[in-house]
């Protein structure tokens, strides 16, 4: 058995039926959805048309959001339907930014994820999911696609049917009649601001009860005030009515309904935790590739120093990940409960072995039991892999398309070994001339992968509106900035050998202009929406 859904958008008449019997069926809280119905305009005022569409999970055949999952939360039942256990899950929220569908939500009661089941409850005995009960014009059709006779295969077999974002190679089983492509695509209608609803996808992040918390913090004049102030001045509501009738009398597609905004789900702890582990591997692998070639002057202080500093910043590393869990409490499922596929756990056993390692030469640089050469070149090896690890976690986020880069780990690496480079720096006080040349090419190469991820062919859709963000856009400033002050004059400086400013100060400025560039690379592909 393979069950699929198919909407039927001939018959659709955005009741929202379908919406309020899976809330009332499975208890879903205000402000996040498992189903939801999208509406569109089209036309030039005044011949416009209302277009309507079910969105909700695609019970995928190849799945994103259950190979990223690190502890099988998420995972395929034997008809077909991608279930979750929520007595698994971390809510880490790396199936959210896998699945290109903006599918699922943490529950902002429980606070794991969730999503259209298929109501597989209901099917295990027999019944029919409860949106296709309620639906009163029989938009909604469910079956096996397997079996050739059912409604569902005969729909699909002879009507013309499209699907939500095939070049994801997901194969997704929810198949629409009539699928416009402004309804399907995200990118072709532009959110009207001033529908009635349109304020719920302001501050509501990926969680709910926004309104809720909003009236429970204010009293009624309170609420009110707030409410005139967000409103704004006459003028800025002039100005918006503008150009609401310049979009109307446009005649392009305009989203005038749809479910609130999650937000950006990854936020400045994965930026940080990033930055910090790069610090942590950097540190270690310049240290030992400086004392390897004499790049720098490096004292069994300055080693021992260089590994207490890896430690702590590993550590900082470990505490930003589990900061950033919804379920904080169950880190350690991650270790102890491991799905194989995921990024996420092979990272996790990776920063253990990293730091089993900083450990050992830890202890033996104080008690010298024995050389432990070897062990170095063990670290060195585990260091790169806690590096670049996160650029294949990345990868599996299919829904962010500016991520799915193939340069991604080695431009991780390389700000892994920048930091390490200007760590060594700022410990020794000084810069070689073997280190300031390998800074300067590594610098170079850095700018060199930024200029290909940012004007590369690859760059379609969601992604090169997020290049143009970055380039010319909302981070503009911020990421010329960086590029200026903490990669392009760091290699004048080292290349040149000029002085214009003390050289711990121009790897201060390295270390923190990465950090930028990752909180940039990170939070940019959030911003644009997948439903």
């Amino acid at each position: 058995m393979n069950l699929g859904f198919l909407i039927d958008n001939r018959k659709c008449i955005g009741c929202h039926a379908c919406t309020v019997a899976c809330k009332s069926e499975h208890e879903v809280p205000i402000g996040v959805n498992r189903t939801w119905v999208k509406y569109v305009e089209t036309g030039e005022y005044p011949v416009t048309k209302r277009l309507f569409s079910v969105l909700r999970c695609n019970h995928c055949e190849a799945a994103p959001c259950v190979d990223i999952c690190p502890t099988s939360a998420l995972h395929y039942l034997d008809n077909g339907i991608v279930d979750f256990n929520t007595e698994r899950c971390i809510a880490c929220k790396s199936c959210m930014q896998a699945c290109p569908y903006d599918a699922l939500y943490i529950d902002p009661d429980d606070h794991v994820a969730e999503k259209c089941n298929f109501c597989a409850h209901r099917i295990d005995i027999g019944l029919e999911p409860s949106c296709v009960v309620v639906c009163p014009e029989e938009a909604i059709v469910f079956g096996d696609l397997d079996n050739k006779e059912s409604e569902i295969s005969q729909l699909v077999e002879n009507e013309k049917t499209t699907v939500r974002k095939p070049e994801k190679g997901t194969k997704p089983k929810l198949y629409y009649i009539n699928g416009e492509k402004e309804l399907l695509d995200p990118s072709l209608a532009k959110p009207n601001e001033q529908y009635l609803w349109s304020q719920q996808a302001k501050g509501v992040g990926h969680f709910s009860h926004y309104a809720e918390q909003k009236s429970a913090e204010n009293d009624a004049g309170d609420l009110l005030i707030q409410l005139a102030m967000e409103a704004g001045s006459k003028t800025e509501k002039s100005e918006k009515d503008r150009e609401v009738v310049e979009m109307l009398r446009s005649g392009d597609p305009r989203r005038v309904y749809d479910s609130p905004s999650k937000g950006v789900l990854w936020g400045w702890e994965v930026s940080a935790y990033v930055w910090t582990k790069a610090i942590s591997a950097g540190l270690f692998f310049m240290t030992f590739l400086s004392k390897q070639f004499g790049w720098a002057e490096v004292s069994p202080e300055t080693t021992a120093t260089s590994l207490w500093i890896s430690m702590g910043f590993l550590f900082l590393t470990v505490v930003l990940l589990v900061k950033d869990l919804d379920q904080p409490k169950r880190f350690l499922y991650v270790l102890l409960r491991p799905h194989w596929t995921s990024w996420l756990v092979k990272g996790a056993y990776g920063l253990v072995a990293f730091g089993g390692v900083l450990t050992i030469l830890l202890v033996n640089t104080y008690f010298r039991f024995t050389n432990l050469w070897w062990l170095e070149w063990v670290g060195v090896l585990l260091a790169m892999f806690s590096a670049v690890y996160t650029a294949f976690l990345f990868a599996q986020a299919k829904g962010r398309d500016f991520w799915q880069s193939r340069l991604a780990p080695y431009q991780m690496a390389v700000h892994a070994v920048l930091v390490g480079g200007a760590g060594v720096i700022i410990l020794t006080g000084g810069v070689s001339t073997q280190l300031a040349f390998a800074l300067s090419g590594l610098l170079l190469l850095n700018l060199g992968i930024f200029a290909s991820e940012l004007t590369s062919s690859r760059l379609k859709d969601d992604a090169l509106r997020a290049a143009e963000m970055i380039l010319s856009g909302r981070y503009s400033w911020h990421f010329w900035m960086a590029i200026t002050l903490t990669r392009l004059i760091p290699l004048l400086i080292f290349f040149t050998g000029l002085a214009l400013m003390p050289i711990q100060l121009v790897a201060a400025a390295m270390l923190i202009g990465i950090l930028v560039t990752e909180h940039i690379w990170i939070r940019t592909p959030q911003l644009i929406p997948l439903s």
